[in-house]
C-alpha cells in the first residue's frame, strides 16, 4: 500500500535554485520512529570499500556474505564489486553498510570498518529513536525535510496513518528567498516491519546484524550494580538479561517505571472523579510483551548467548522457545543448539524402588511431546490452563506467559508463531507426580491457521496435538489438510458465546475423533476440574503413546518442513565434525587417557611429589642436601624426557588444529567437546554407580568397592583434562634446547589458551588430579593474555572457598552469570579462573579492568579425606587462593559445628599467613539456606560465636605459625560481624526436578554481589596488573609448596614494593642528613669565627652561643624528623604502587627515622661541643697574638717615624739592619707564655672507666691490670676467657666449627680498622684534640660490638679490645693535640710573618702603592684558602649524592646484585676470595672504584665545585659591593665588613687576616678596585687547579669520606647470615629482622666436617627446610635442628631459595673454583652435585637477577 503527501518546499540560501539532480542527493531528514532511516546507502564509498580489497579477500567477503543466508549462493558467485554493492543494497536496505562493516571485520579489514564508520556517520546527530521517550507518550511524528542543516519545512503526522512497510512518496522542490520555486522532484521512502521497528524501540537493531555475545551481556556495567528500574523500552533487554543471569523468578517483568507511573500517578496531584480519563490511562496496549522481547533477544544474540539464555529460563522453570519465529521473513527457527546445555534430572516410575536417577541432555532424551495450540480467537486462557496443568497445588509456576501475567495482555507484535517447550519431569513420589512419566510440552502462539509450518512441525513431531477453540469451521482446512501422526484433540469451551456444537460434530466425523478426544470445559465446570481432566486425558496419551522424539531428531522434520536449524551454520557443523572425530574413539575413560593424554595421569603426579620433595627436602636423611636436591632435579628431567618420547597422540592434534580454528568455530567446538565429553562420563558413572550399589549389598567386595571407587574418581574426563595435556606438551617441550624444531612448533600454545580465557572461557589454575599448578605453562599464558589485552590492564580478583557440595559454583554462576566447567557427575576439582570484562562506564570505579574469578573445588573433600595430606591439601589450596584474592567468599553452613571449625581453620590459617606476607585480603562470610526474613537479626548471637571461634582459630593458627603477637581475628584482617556476614535462602522454592529458582536466593545473591563490588571500588589496595597477578600467583606456589609458608615466602612484588620504599627513605634520608651537614657546616663557620672581625654575635660569649646554635639543632632535628615521618604517613597511604604488601615494615622505618634523629642530634651535638670548645681554647691564643701584633706595629711605626727624622736616603740593606733590631729586642721584651699540653691519656682512661664501670666489678679489676698507656702497642691478640682456654682445642675438634676465638678476631680486626680510620681522619685535619673524640670511638666500638649478637662477646674480650683501640687512639690524640699546641704558638706565628713585616715596613717607608700588592695578599692569604676549604666541606655530600642516583648504589639490594656482577664478569679465583674472606675491605675498595671510574672524567666532578666556587665568589663580590656601599673611608672597617659579610659562609684564617692588617696604608677604592681583579683571578686559579687535581687527591682532601659513608650506608647494619656469612640487606636503619636474598655454600665460608675434611656444600636456605641438625658456641656444641633456627639466632630470617634455581650463582662459583678454594682453606675439594657441574655463567647471572629481583 502506497501513500503520499503534498509537496514540501525547502528554503535554500542560494540565489538561483539548484540543479534537480543535485536535490536528488540532498539528504531528506525523517525523524519518525516508524519511518525508515532515510541514511542511503553510501554506494560509491561502499563501492570504493569493495575496491580496496585484493582478489582473495573480495572472495572470502562474498562468501561470508553468503552466510548471512540472505542473498543465495549462486547470485554472488560470479557477481564483481558493482553487481555485489547492488545485491547488499537491495537485500539489506538502510542495514547495508552495518552488513558490511561486519562482513569486514571477519576478513580482519578494521581498517576499512574505520574508514567506513567515519564516512558513515561524519558528524550526524543520532536520531531520535521512540525508545529514547517514555512508553506510551509519543502520539504523533514530525517529518522534517532540510537540507545542509537548513530547516525547509516541518509536517506533523498521525502515527496510526502509517503502516508498517509502506512505501512513501514525498514530492520536493526548492523555494528560493525571492519567491521563485523550482521544478519538482520525487524521492521515496519505506516505513519500518514489524520487526525492525520493534528492534529499535528496544535498542537492539544493531544486535540483528551484529548479534549479542556472551561477553557483552556478562561484562560488568553500571546496570549490574545499580537498582536503576527501567525507565523506557531501551532498558528492558538488558534489565531482563540482567535478572535472568542471576536466574531471578522476576526477569519476565518487563513494565517501565514510566508507564507505571503515567498509568497511576496524577502529577497535578488531581483528586476528582475523572473515569474517563482513568480508562483511558489503564491501556496496556503501550506495554510490551515479555513474548516479544524474550523474541527480540533471542534473534539478536549469538548462539552461545541463546543457549545461556535458554539454560537459565529452564532453571527459571520458564517456557524455552522451540520454533523462532521471524515475523518480517515468515522463516522460523528450530532452537536446537540453544537447548543443547539443559541437562535434567528426573525418577521415572520404573526406577521408583531403585531411587536410581536419569541425567540427561533434554535434546537427546526420547520423550512424548504434547502440543497446545489455538485455532481462531479463544476465550479460555491456553497457556493459563497449562500452568495449572503441569504445576501441583504447592507448587505453581508461570512456566507460560499468559494474559494474567504483568503485561501479558499486552498485543503481541513479533512473537506471534512462536512455539515454546517445557518439561514435566516426575520426583518419583506418586503423591507429589502429575505424571508418572516425563513428558515435553508445547506451546504456539497466535492461531494455526497463520501459521501452519509450526502446526505441521507439531503435528508430525507431537504425541498428541490439543486444539483450543470458540468457533470451528466445519472445513477446517487446518486440521483435516494435515499429515497428523500426533493424535488430535479439540478442546472447546462451552462457557463461550461462539461455542458451536453442530460444528463440532461435522468437523469431529471429518477427523474420526471419539469422544475421548474431545474435552469440552462445560458451563458449570472450574478451572481446577477441567485441568484434571486435561491431565487424565494426557496421562493416558503419554502413557499409551509410541511416538517419543528427542528435539535432536525434530531437526530431519525442521528439513523436510523449510524450518531453520540453528545447528546448521557452517561453523557449528565443522566444530561438530572435530568434536565428534576425538570424542567418537573414546570406549573405556581409563584407556582413552592413557592413551591419548599420556603426558598428565601417574608422570604428572610423580613430577608434583619431586617440586614438592625439593622444596621440604622430608626424604632427605643423612643425605648431603644439595646432592638429594642434585638427584631430583635428575629425576625430573628423566620424567620430561620421558614426556618428550611421546609422540602428540592424534586426539590431542585433533583438539589444538581445533581450537586454532578462526572465529566463532573455535567456541562451538569448546562448547561440542565439553557436551560430548559430558555425555560420555555420564554414561560411565552411571554404570559404574549401578555397579558400586550391588558390590556394597555384600560386605565380601571390598577390594572391588576400592577399584570402582578409583574408577568413579578417575572417569572424569572434561575439556579441562585436554588443555592440562597442552599445558604439559608445552612443559615438557621446554626441557628441549631453544633450536629443537618441536619446541619452536609449541611456541604457539599458550597464546591460544590465552585467547580462550579473554573469550570467557574458564583456564583451570591448580589441576585438580594432581594438585599442583602447572606455573610455566599458566605463567606464559597469562603472559600471552597480558599481551592481547591494554598495556597495563588492571585486575580484581573474587574467590570462593568452602566445604564441597556447598554451592560455591552455583553462587558464583548465579552471581556473575558465568559457567564454570565441571566435570560431569562430581564436583570441582582443583581451581579455574574465568575473565570478565569491566565496562568503561566503571572502570574508573572498581579501578580495573577485568575481574578474575576463581573457583574451587571444596574443602573437607571425602575423595581426599581417606589420603594422609588431605588437611595439607586443604591449607595449600585455601593458602592459594586466598592469596590470590581481593576477596574471598566463604560458603559455611552452621548445620555442623566440627565441620565448620575444621574450615575455619583452614581459612584462618589462610589469612594469617597472608597477613604476615603483606597482603590483606577482605572476606565476606556466606550463610546458605537460611530464608528468615528476620535471619540476620536472630542470628546476632550465632555471629558473635562464629567471631569467637574466629578468634580461636586465629590463635591455634598463630601458634602453629609461631606468631602468636595475633591474638584475634580483627587482628588479621578487618572484620565486623554485622557486616561480613551474609544470609541466603536455599536456592530451590520447593522440590527439584520441577522446582524454581528461589527469587529470593537470587535477590540475596545479587545483593552480595552489590557489597563485593562496592567493597572492591573503596579496595586500600592497588589492582595487580596481570604480569603482577602472574609473579603473585608463582611466589604464592612456591611458598605454599614448602611447610613453612611463612618464613618461604619471597615474591617479587613484595621485593619490588621494598625496594621502593628502600629507596624512598634512602632519598630523604640523604635530604636529612644533607641539611643537617650544610647547617653544622654553617654553624661551625660561625663558631670558628666567633670573636673574630668576621662575626658581630649578638651572643655574649661563646657558651651563649653554643647554647642558642643547640637550640636552633634541636628545632632543626625535630622539623626533619617530622618532614620524615610525615613522608612515611604519605608513602603508606598510597594506593598504587603495592604500598599494602609492605605495611609490616612501616614501624620499622618510623623507628629508622627516629633513630636517625638520634643519632644526628648526638653528633651534631658533638660537632658543635667539639668546635666551641676548640674556639674557646683558640681566642686565649688569638688575644695574645693580637697583643703581639699591635705592639709590632707600634714599633714598625715608631721605626720609621725614627728611619724619616734622619732625612738621609737609607738603602734596604740599611733598613734591614734597622729592622732586624727592633725584631730582636721586641722578641726579648714581649712575654710567650708558656701551652701546656693535656694529659690525653689519663683523660681517655677516664673515658673508657665510665664506658664501661655499668658492665660491673670484674671490669674494675680487667681495666687495673694494664695500663692505657701501654695498649695498643702491639697488633691485637686475643686467646680467649682464662675458663675457657683450657676447653679451646677440644671444642674446635670436638664441634667441627669455626673457632670461636678466631671469629671474635676477626671482629676485632673490623672494628680497630674502623677506629684507625676515624682516628687517621680527625689527624688529618689537623684541628685540637677534643673529648668527644673518644666518645666517638667508644660510641663506634659499642655499636659494631652489637652488631655482632650472632657471636658471644664475652666481656674479657670487650675490655681488651677497649684497651687496645683507645691505648692507641689516646696516643695518636696527644701527638695531635700537641702538634697543634705546637702549630699555634704565638712565637712561632710572629716569626713566621717576619719577611712579611720587613717588606710591609719597607714599602711604607717608601711610600709605595701598596693597593694590588695588599688585595693580592688579602685574596691569597685570606679568602682563597677559605673559599678551598668551602669547596672541600661542600664536596662531600655532592659526591654520595651523585653516587647515590646510580641503580648500582640506589638500596643494598642492588648493591649487592651489582658487587657479584662485577664478580661474575672478572671470573676471578682470587677476586672472589678477596670477597668473601675479606668482605669489607673489598666492598670498601669496590666502591671507592665506583667513585674513581664515576668521576674519572673531570668534567662531572667540576661540575660541582665550579658550583661551589661560582656560589663563594657571588657572596665576596656581594660583600665588597656592600662594603662599599657603606664610605667607611677607612680601609680597616672596609676589609672587617667585607669579613663580616663573609662570616656564615667561609671561615677566614685569623694569623693570616692580623698579618695582613698590620702597615696596611692601601688607598680604600683602589684597594676595592684592585681585591675584585684578584678575586676574579683567584676564580680562574682554583679553577684550573680543581681540573688538574685527579680524583684521588680531591678525596683526600674531603672533610667528609665519601667511599665510608657510601660503605656504612650500603653495608646497612653489618651483620651476616650466622651459617654462610652472607650479608644482611634489610633495609632501614632499626630492621628486628635481618635477611639475604642470596645464600652460599657453606663451604665458600671455610666451612669443612673434621671428619672428611671435604667443603661443605649445604645452602643454609636449603638446610633450614631439611631435618638436618647444626651445632655452634651459640648451641654450646648440642645438636639442634636447622628447622628451628630462629631459636638460636632470633633475628634472622632464611627464606628458602625463591626458586631451585636462585643459588645457581654460587653453586656456579663453588663448582669452577672448587679445588682452588680446598687449597686456599686448607680442605679437601667438595663434592659437586652433577646438576650444578652444568651451570652456565649465562644461568649463573640469571639467578642473581632473579634473587634480587632486578627486571
Amino acid at each position: 500500500m502506497g501513500g503520499s503527501w503534498s509537496s514540501l518546499r525547502i528554503i535554500w540560501n542560494e540565489e538561483q535554485p539548484p540543479d534537480l539532480s543535485e536535490l536528488r542527493d540532498k539528504t531528506v531528514t525523517m525523524a519518525t520512529e516508524n519511518l525508515a532511516n532515510t541514511e542511503i546507502m553510501p554506494v560509491k564509498e561502499v563501492l570504493n570499500t569493495l575496491e580496496d580489497l585484493a582478489d582473495e579477500e573480495f572472495k572470502k567477503f562474498k562468501w561470508i556474505l553468503v552466510g548471512f543466508h540472505a542473498i543465495p549462493k549462486n547470485h554472488l558467485e560470479k557477481a564483481d564489486r558493482l553487481d555485489t554493492v547492488d545485491k547488499i543494497k537491495q537485500t539489506f536496505s538502510h542495514q547495508s553498510v552495518e552488513v558490511v562493516k561486519k562482513v569486514l571485520k571477519e576478513i580482519n579489514r578494521n581498517d576499512l570498518v574505520e574508514k567506513l564508520s567515519r564516512i558513515n556517520t561524519g558528524a550526524q546527530e543520532p536520531r531520535p529513536r521512540r525508545s529514547d521517550f517514555p512508553a506510551g507518550e509519543v502520539e504523533s511524528d514530525i517529518v522534517t525535510c532540510s537540507s545542509e542543516g537548513d530547516i525547509g519545512q516541518e509536517l506533523t503526522t498521525d502515527t496510526n496513518n502509517l503502516n508498517p512497510g509502506e512505501s512513501i512518496s514525498l514530492p520536493v522542490s526548492a523555494q528560493l528567498r525571492n519567491g521563485r520555486i523550482s521544478k519538482s522532484t520525487v524521492t521515496s521512502v519505506n516505513t519500518k516491519i514489524h520487526l525492525e521497528g520493534l528492534l529499535e524501540d528496544l535498542g537492539l537493531e544493531q544486535h540483528y546484524t551484529e548479534k549479542l555475545s556472551l561477553s557483552t551481556i556478562l561484562q560488568i556495567d553500571d546496570k549490574t550494580i545499580t537498582d536503576e528500574p527501567a525507565k523506557c523500552n531501551s532498558d528492558l533487554p538488558w534489565h531482563f538479561l540482567k535478572k535472568l543471569m542471576m536466574v531471578n523468578m522476576t526477569a519476565r517483568n518487563v513494565k517501565c517505571t514510566s508507564v507505571c507511573e503515567s498509568n497511576y500517578d496524577d502529577p497535578s496531584g488531581n483528586t476528582e472523579l475523572d473515569l474517563d480519563n482513568l480508562v483511558n490511562s489503564l491501556r496496556s496496549c503501550d506495554m510490551l510483551n515479555p513474548l516479544d522481547l524474550i523474541t527480540a533477544l533471542f534473534l539478536c544474540s549469538d548462539g552461545f548467548v541463546r543457549q545461556e539464555m535458554a539454560l537459565k529460563m529452564s532453571m527459571c522453570q520458564f517456557s524455552v522457545p522451540l520454533l523462532l519465529p521471524n515475523c518480517d521473513t515468515n522463516q522460523c527457527t528450530l532452537m536446537l543448539w540453544a537447548m543443547r546445555d539443559i541437562v535434567k534430572k528426573y525418577r521415572p516410575q520404573s526406577l521408583l524402588q531403585s531411587k536410581g536417577f536419569i541425567e540427561q541432555r533434554i535434546v537427546l532424551s526420547e520423550l512424548p511431546m504434547i502440543s497446545f495450540v489455538r485455532l481462531g480467537e479463544i476465550s479460555m486462557s491456553k497457556s493459563e490452563t497449562l500452568n495449572k496443568f503441569l504445576s501441583n497445588s504447592p507448587q505453581y509456576h508461570d512456566i507460560f506467559i499468559h494474559h494474567n501475567m504483568e503485561c501479558g495482555d499486552s498485543p503481541r507484535k513479533i512473537s506471534n508463531g512462536l512455539a515454546e517447550i517445557t518439561w514435566y519431569l516426575p520426583y518419583g513420589n506418586t503423591n507429589m507426580d502429575v505424571f508418572s512419566e516425563p513428558v515435553a510440552v508445547a506451546n504456539l502462539r497466535g492461531d494455526i491457521a497463520l501459521f501452519e509450518t509450526q502446526f505441521s512441525f507439531l503435528c508430525q513431531t507431537s504425541a498428541a496435538v490439543f486444539v483450543f477453540f470458540d468457533t470451528l469451521d466445519s472445513e477446517c482446512k487446518q486440521l483435516t489438510n494435515q499429515d497428523h501422526k500426533a493424535q488430535i484433540f479439540l478442546v472447546g469451551n462451552r462457557q463461550s458465546n461462539n461455542f458451536n456444537l453442530n460444528v463440532l460434530k461435522k468437523l469431529a466425523t471429518k477427523l474420526d475423533l471419539t469422544n475421548r478426544n474431545i474435552l469440552l470445559k462445560a458451563k458449570h465446570m472450574n478451572d481446577a476440574d477441567f485441568v484434571k481432566i486435561l491431565r487424565q486425558t494426557v496421562s493416558n496419551v503419554v502413557e499409551n503413546s509410541k511416538i517419543k522424539m528427542g528435539i535432536e531428531q525434530m531437526a530431519d522434520i525442521a528439513h523436510e518442513l523449510g524450518i531453520w536449524v540453528d545447528e546448521d551454520s557452517a561453523e557449528c557443523q565443522a566444530a561438530k565434525k572435530n568434536a565428534d572425530d576425538i570424542t567418537a574413539e573414546i570406549q573405556n575413560i581409563l584407556k582413552y587417557k592413557e592413551a591419548q593424554l599420556p603426558l598428565q595421569g601417574q608422570i604428572l603426579k610423580e613430577l608434583t611429589c619431586l617440586e614438592k620433595e625439593e622444596r621440604r627436602l622430608r626424604k632427605v636423611g643423612s643425605e648431603n642436601i644439595e646432592k638429594y636436591k642434585s638427584d631430583l632435579q635428575v629425576q625430573k628431567t628423566k620424567l620430561r624426557r620421558k614426556q618428550n618420547s611421546y609422540d602428540m597422540s592424534n586426539a590431542m592434534t585433533y583438539f589444538i588444529n581445533a581450537i586454532s580454528s578462526p572465529g566463532i568455530e573455535r567456541s562451538y567446538f569448546l562448547k561440542w567437546m565439553r557436551m560430548n565429553l559430558d555425555n560420555v562420563s555420564r554414561e560411565k558413572l552411571s554404570g559404574l554407580r549401578e555397579q558400586y550399589k550391588e558390590k556394597r549389598k555384600s560386605s565380601e567386595n571390598k577390594e572391588e568397592i576400592k577399584d570402582i571407587d578409583r574408577q568413579l574418581s578417575n572417569s572424569s574426563l572434561g575439556t579441562e583434562h585436554f588443555f592440562r595435556e597442552m599445558g604439559q606438551i608445552y612443559e615438557a617441550s621446554l626441557s628441549l634446547p631453544e633450536t629443537d624444531l618441536s619446541r619452536q612448533q609449541l611456541q604457539h600454545l599458550p597464546k591460544l589458551c590465552a585467547e580462550l580465557l579473554l573469550d570467557g572461557f574458564p583456564l583451570e589454575l591448580v589441576d585438580g588430579d594432581a594438585s599442583n599448578i602447572p606455573l610455566q605453562w599458566v605463567s606464559e599464558v597469562l603472559s600471552q593474555l597480558n599481551n592481547l589485552v591494554p598495556p597495563e590492564s588492571k585486575i580484581r580478583v573474587v574467590t570462593v572457598l568452602g566445604v564441597q557440595s556447598t554451592g560455591k559454583s552455583t553462587l558464583l554462576n548465579t552471581m556473575f552469570g558465568v559457567q564454570f566447567a565441571v566435570s560431569s557427575g562430581r564436583c570441582t576439582r582443583g581451581a579455574f579462573m574465568l575473565l570478565i570484562r569491566i565496562n568503561e562506564d566503571v572502570k574508573k570505579e572498581l579501578n580495573c579492568d577485568f575481574m578474575v574469578i576463581i573457583d574451587t573445588e571444596g574443602l573437607k573433600s571425602p575423595e581426599l579425606a581417606q589420603l594422609d595430606n588431605s588437611h595439607e591439601h586443604d591449607n595449600e589450596l585455601a593458602t592459594l587462593v586466598v592469596g590470590l584474592s581481593d576477596i574471598t567468599i566463604i560458603n559455611i553452613a552452621m548445620e555442623n559445628s566440627t565441620e565448620m571449625k575444621d574450615i575455619l581453620q583452614i581459612v584462618v590459617h589462610a589469612f594469617l599467613r597472608m597477613k604476615e606476607v603483606g597482603k590483606r585480603p577482605k572476606c565476606q562470610f556466606v550463610h546458605q539456606n537460611v530464608s528468615d526474613v528476620s535471619a540476620h537479626e536472630k542470628n546476632s548471637r550465632d555471629r558473635e560465636l562464629l567471631l569467637q571461634q574466629l578468634n580461636e582459630m586465629t590463635q591455634a593458627a598463630a601458634k602453629m605459625e609461631k606468631k602468636e603477637e595475633n591474638k584475634s581475628f580483627t587482628d588479621v584482617m578487618e572484620y565486623s560481624p554485622d557486616t561480613g556476614n551474609w544470609y541466603i535462602p536455599g536456592l530451590w522454592n520447593g522440590t527439584p526436578p520441577m522446582a524454581q529458582v528461589n527469587a529470593g536466593y537470587s535477590e540475596a545473591v545479587y545483593e552480595l554481589k552489590k557489597n563485593i563490588i562496592h567493597i572492591l571500588g573503596s579496595g586500600e589496595s592497588s589492582p595487580n596488573n596481570i604480569l603482577e597477578f602472574t609473579e603473585w600467583m608463582k611466589s604464592l606456589w612456591n611458598a605454599v609448596k614448602h611447610e613453612n609458608f611463612i618464613f618461604s615466602f619471597r615474591n617479587s612484588l613484595v621485593a619490588d614494593a621494598y625496594m621502593r620504599l628502600c629507596t624512598e627513605f634512602n632519598k630523604w634520608e640523604r635530604e636529612f642528613k644533607k641539611a643537617m651537614y650544610t647547617w653544622v657546616t654553617k654553624s661551625e663557620t660561625r663558631i670558628s669565627n666567633y670573636g673574630t672581625v668576621a662575626v658581630t654575635s649578638e651572643a655574649s660569649d661563646m657558651n651563649k652561643l653554643l647554647t642558642d646554635l643547640k637550640s636552633e639543632a634541636y628545632t632543626e632535628l625535630s622539623k626533619w624528623e617530622t618532614k620524615l615521618l610525615d613522608n612515611l604517613t604519605q608513602y603508606f597511604s598510597k594506593t598504587e604502587g603495592h604500598v599494602y604488601l609492605v605495611e609490616q615494615y612501616r614501624e620499622v622505618f618510623k623507628n629508622s627515622a627516629k633513630s636517625l634523629r638520634r643519632e644526628m642530634e648526638r653528633s651534631v651535638f658533638n660537632q658543635l661541643t667539639a668546635a666551641s670548645d676548640i674556639r674557646q681554647g683558640m681566642s686565649k691564643l688569638d688575644k695574645i697574638k693580637e697583643n703581639h701584633t699591635k705592639d709590632l706595629e707600634e714599633r714598625v711605626s715608631g721605626l720609621i717615624e725614627r728611619c724619616r727624622e734622619k732625612k738621609v736616603q737609607m738603602t734596604d740593606k740599611e733598613l734591614d739592619k734597622e729592622f732586624d733590631k727592633m725584631w730582636n729586642q721586641m722578641v726579648n721584651e714581649l712575654s710567650f707564655p708558656e701551652q701546656k699540653a693535656t694529659d690525653v691519656i689519663a683523660s681517655v682512661s677516664l673515658y673508657l672507666r665510665q664506658n664501661l664501670e655499668r658492665k660491673g666489678s670484674h671490669v674494675c679489676e680487667l681495666l687495673s691490670e694494664k695500663n692505657l698507656k701501654d695498649c695498643g702497642l702491639e697488633p691485637f691478640t686475643y686467646t680467649g676467657p682464662r675458663v675457657y682456654m683450657r676447653f679451646k682445642y677440644t671444642f674446635s675438634k670436638m664441634f667441627n666449627i669455626k673457632d670461636h676465638v678466631m671469629a671474635l678476631r676477626n671482629i676485632a680486626d673490623h672494628i680497630i680498622k674502623d677506629c684507625t680510620q676515624f682516628v687517621t681522619e680527625k689527624f688529618e685535619k689537623k684541628n685540637n684534640y677534643h673529648e668527644t673524640y673518644i666518645e666517638e670511638i667508644l660510641h663506634m666500638i659499642d655499636e659494631r660490638l652489637q652488631n655482632y649478637q650472632d657471636v658471644k662477646i664475652e666481656i674479657e674480650f670487650e675490655v681488651s679490645l677497649k684497651q687496645h683501640i683507645c691505648g692507641f687512639a689516646a696516643r695518636e690524640f696527644q701527638k695531635l693535640h700537641e702538634e697543634f699546641i705546637q702549630m699555634n704558638d704565638p712565637y712561632r706565628c710572629l716569626n713566621q710573618n717576619k719577611e712579611k713585616f720587613r717588606a710591609d715596613f719597607k714599602d711604607v717607608f717608601h711610600d709605595r702603592d701598596q693597593c694590588q700588592k695588599k688585595a693580592e695578599e688579602f685574596t691569597n692569604s685570606c679568602l682563597k684558602p677559605a673559599v678551598e676549604d668551602f669547596v672541600n666541606r661542600s664536596l662531600g655530600p655532592d659526591i654520595i649524592g651523585e653516587m647515590l642516583t646510580s641503580r648500582q648504589l640506589s638500596t643494598r639490594m642492588s648493591f649487592q646484585y651489582s658487587v657479584l656482577l662485577d664478580l661474575l664478569s672478572k671470573n676471578d679465583f682470587k677476586t672472589y676470595q678477596s670477597y668473601i674472606c675479606s668482605y669489607e675491605k673489598y666492598v670498601k675498595k669496590w666502591i671507592l672504584d665506583q667513585i674513581l671510574e664515576r668521576f674519572s672524567n673531570q668534567s662531572t666532578l667540576f661540575k660541582f665545585e665550579d658550583h661551589h666556587l661560582q656560589s663563594s665568589v657571588r657572596s665576596i663580590n656581594n660583600a665588597i659591593n656592600k662594603a662599599k656601599t657603606e664610605k667607611s673611608g677607612d680601609l680597616k672597617t672596609f676589609v672587617k665588613n667585607v669579613c663580616q659579610e663573609l662570616g656564615d659562609k667561609l671561615v677566614i684564617s685569623q694569623d693570616a687576616f692580623g698579618a695582613f692588617m698590620i702597615l696596611n696604608k692601601a688607598d680604600q677604592e683602589q684597594f676595592a678596585h684592585w681585591l675584585t681583579v684578584c678575586v676574579k683571578d683567584m676564580v680562574n686559579a682554583l679553577g684550573e687547579k680543581f681540573k688538574r687535581t685527579n680524583i684521588k687527591m680531591k678525596l683526600k682532601q674531603l672533610d667528609v669520606n665519601p667511599q665510608n659513608e657510601l660503605f656504612t650506608k650500603l653495608i646497612g647494619c653489618g651483620h651476616q647470615c650466622p651459617f654462610c656469612k652472607a650479608p644482611c640487606e634489610a633495609g632501614g636503619r632499626s630492621h628486628t629482622e635481618h635477611w639475604t636474598s642470596l645464600h652460599r655454600p657453606q663451604g665458600l665460608g671455610r666451612f669443612s666436617p673434621h671428619e672428611t675434611r671435604k667443603l661443605v656444600t649445604d645452602i643454609c636456605s636449603s638446610s633450614v627446610i631439611s631435618d638436618k641438625r647444626f651445632r655452634c658456641s651459640e648451641t654450646n656444641g648440642e645438636w639442634h635442628p636447622y628447622k628451628d633456627y630462629r631459636d638460636v639466632f632470633p633475628d634472622w630470617r632464611i627464606a628458602p631459595d625463591a626458586s631451585l634455581q636462585a643459588s645457581d650463582y654460587w653453586k656456579y662459583v663453588l663448582a669452577k673454583f672448587n679445588k682452588q678454594f680446598a687449597e686456599a682453606y686448607n680442605a679437601e675439594p667438595a663434592d659437586i652435585p652433577q646438576m650444578w657441574k652444568e651451570i652456565t655463567r649465562k644461568q649463573a647471572e640469571a639467578s642473581i637477577k632473579e634473587s634480587f629481583n632486578i627486571k
